[in-house]
This record gives structure tokens, sequence and C-alpha cells, in this order.
């Protein structure tokens, strides 16, 4: 079977199963299958596919049209044009996210601290980018810590990257000048409206810390005075409701320049503010 046939019957599975984004994922998922770069699919579409790569296909499309996330199935996603390593213990890395990244790299730093850390994406981006620097990524899931050491270690970053489980600040010692976090923030009663691909699959404990989302924001901000340095810089990745309140949050512990952000779409995500020197 040539790979374009294969292609189009994907394309229909997932379609009946009612994905949204069908074309593009089988596209990703037969180039995943036949082990090479999804930019290379096109050249590779006349061609005869053997029965093991055909049987692969067909599990990762069959994954999909449960609304397993592309992510998952593939085991990486592209972040500021780097792999990511993600399992079904992390977050998968959203687009939306390189906004804080774009921000924090704004300034120099030479100690960032990521807390709930993830894949690691956030934290070992902006070393990647900052080369001077060194960080320390937290989180509450040892399963998603393993995640991040092995990115850290498949990126070349192990040298400059630390990770420790703790419960936001409880197990961090020391100041930073950069302290970013992408914390869960949705709200208890919006989860019900969350697409299959995250409410079916992607950590609860890593989207919602139930009640209205912002009790992260506001543990964070209470430990800013102990561990962001004088001049220190704070980034939160935020839903585009919570803006005002973070930046409450934040000044009443002192912090000035709040500002808020907006991503591509135009919609509110991330609050920076600075702590005085």
């Amino acid at each position: 079977m040539q790979g374009g046939v294969l292609l189009r019957e994907g394309v229909v599975l997932l379609r009946e199963a009612g994905v949204e984004s069908a074309a593009g994922d089988a596209r990703r998922l037969l180039a995943h299958a036949l082990k090479i770069a999804p930019d290379r699919l096109t050249l590779a579409l006349h061609d005869p596919v053997d029965e093991a790569a055909q049987a692969r296909f067909r599990t990762y499309i069959a994954a999909r049209s449960q609304f397993r996330p592309v992510a998952q199935i593939t085991g990486e996603r592209l972040f500021w044009g780097r792999p990511f390593r993600v399992t079904s213990d992390t977050l998968d890395p959203r687009p939306e996210t390189e906004v804080l990244i774009e921000h924090a790299l704004a300034a120099p730093f030479e100690r960032v601290l990521d807390l709930g850390t993830g894949t690691g994406c956030i934290l070992l981006t902006l070393l990647a980018e900052m080369q001077s620097a060194q960080g320390l990524g937290v989180d509450v899931s040892s399963a998603a810590l393993a995640v991040a050491q092995t990115n850290a270690l498949d990126l070349g970053l192990q040298q400059r990257a630390e990770f420790c489980l703790s419960d936001w600040f409880s197990s961090v010692s020391g100041q930073f000048d950069l302290i970013v976090s992408n914390p869960p923030y949705i709200a208890e009663d919006e989860m019900a409206g969350l697409s299959r691909d995250v409410r079916d699959w992607e950590p609860h404990l890593a989207l919602t810390p139930g009640g209205d989302g912002l009790s992260p924001y506001q543990r964070i901000a209470e430990g800013l005075a102990r561990y962001l340095a004088p001049a220190g810089r704070v980034l939160f990745e935020i839903g585009p409701t919570q803006g005002k309140a973070v930046c409450d949050f934040l000044e009443h512990q002192g912090l000035e320049e709040c500002r808020i952000w907006p991503d591509l779409d135009g919609r509110d995500r991330v609050v920076a503010a600075r702590r005085p020197a």
C-alpha cells in the first residue's frame, strides 16, 4: 500500500471519530510511523509502506480516534524550535507558552526557578537561550520530574539544570533573579468544557487547582519576598480572565511594574512584575 492511500485512510477514520484536526494529525502520525521527519512526508507518499509501518500507523490512528493527544502518541512536541519528550504525566507544551519565553528573554538573568516545571520546557528553553544561566525546576509529580530530567539530558543541559520534588517553594532554598511558572489555573467549573484531548488525557493536577483557579498565584506571590532577589522578575502564564487578579496578588506583595501581555490571538496570557531593587 502506498503512503498516500494509507494517509487518506487515516484522515477518514479521524474525521469519522470527530477529530477536527484530522488531516494534519494523520500526516504527523504517518511520518512518525515511517520514522521520517514530517517535512519529508510528501516525498514518501508514493512509496510502498511495509506492513510493520502500516500496523504502527493504524495503532496511532486508533489512539488519536480516542482523542489521545498527538504529542503523547509520538512522545514529543516541538517548543521554541526544540523537541521535548511528552508523556501522560506532563502537560503538552503549547505555543501560547512561548509568549512567556519571549518576555523572560527580554532581560538577562543568571539564576532561574521554574515552579511546576512539567516537561521542563520553560526552564530548559530559557537555559538554552541564556547560556550563562543556571536553573532549578520543581514539581509535585516525580513522574513529571523524570521527564524533565530526560529532556535536560537530551538537550545537553544537565550541567546547568537541576530538578527537585517540591510543593511550590517547600524544598527550595536561595534566591533567584527570575522566577517563572505555568501553574494549574483552570477553574473547577471550566474543566467540563475543555477539549477531550486535554480533559481526558492530560494530568488534572497540572490543569486545575480547583475553585477559581487563582490559588497557585496567591501562594507563589506570598513566597516571592523570600525567594525572588531584589530587582528580580517573576513571569506567570495565566488564563485570559486572570490578569488583574494576579497583578493584585503581586502588587499586594510589593512588586512593581506589573504588566499583562497577550498571546498571538490577543488573549491575556502572561503577567510580569519586578521586585524593587
